[in-house]
C-alpha cells in the first residue's frame, strides 16, 4: 500500500522536505457580498524555515483555512532566503529593515539573551534559528509589513567571510582586534 502511494507521488512530499518547520502568523477572514448573501474566504500568512539559516514567508488565500495555509506554506518554501548566522545563534551585526510604513531594528545579542521581538518578528527569528537577538518594530503593526521589513533587514546581513572575500582581504584583517592585555590580567587573577 505504501509503495503505491509513493509511486503516485503522495507520500514523497513529506520525505522530500522534513527539515522545514512552519509557523502560522496570521489568519484573516474576508467576505465578499453577493446576491444571495456573503461568501467568506480566508487569507493566511505563514513563515517557513529550516532553523539553520534559511527562512521564507508566504501568503495564501482560499475558501477554507487548511487550503489557505497549504498555499501559503508552498509559496514560503519557494521564496526562501539564506542568512549567515554568527556562531549559529545570533546576527553578525546590527541592522534596520523597512517595508512601507513598517520599520524594524535588529541587534545582535550576547549568549543567553533569548529572542526579544514582537509576534511576527519572533516567528521569523524562530524559523531562522536565531537564539539571541534584540529587536524593535517601529511604525506599522501590520503583520505583513513587519515580516517584509524583517526579511528586508535580514537580506542586508553579511558575514565577515563574505566581506573579506569581496574586498580581497583576510577575515582577521576585517574583524576588530581584541586586546591581549585584559585577557592576561584575568588569567593572573
Amino acid at each position: 500500500m505504501a509503495e503505491r502511494e509513493n509511486r503516485r507521488g503522495r507520500g514523497r512530499r513529506e520525505e522530500e522536505t522534513p527539515e522545514f518547520a512552519d509557523r502560522l502568523v496570521a489568519i484573516n477572514r474576508v467576505s465578499k457580498t453577493v446576491k444571495g448573501g456573503k461568501r467568506f474566504g480566508f487569507a493566511a500568512l505563514v513563515v517557513v524555515g529550516d532553523q539553520k539559516g534559511r527562512v521564507g514567508f508566504g501568503k495564501g488565500k482560499a475558501k477554507e483555512v487548511p487550503e489557505a495555509i497549504r498555499k501559503a506554506t508552498e509559496q514560503a518554501k519557494r521564496q526562501m532566503i539564506r542568512v549567515p548566522l554568527k556562531e549559529g545563534r545570533t546576527l553578525h551585526h546590527d541592522m534596520n529593515g523597512r517595508h512601507g510604513a513598517g520599520k524594524v531594528v535588529m541587534r545582535t545579542a550576547p549568549e543567553g539573551t533569548g529572542i526579544i521581538a514582537g509576534g511576527p518578528m519572533r516567528a521569523v527569528f524562530e524559523m531562522l534559528g536565531v537564539k539571541d537577538v534584540v529587536s524593535k518594530s517601529i511604525g506599522s503593526q501590520n503583520p505583513y509589513n513587519m515580516i517584509r521589513a524583517t526579511i528586508n533587514g535580514l537580506t542586508k546581513e553579511q558575514s565577515p567571510r563574505a566581506v573579506a572575500q569581496r574586498r580581497g582581504k583576510k577575515v582577521a584583517d576585517i574583524l576588530p582586534k581584541r586586546d591581549e592585555a585584559p585577557a592576561a590580567e584575568a588569567a593572573e587573577a
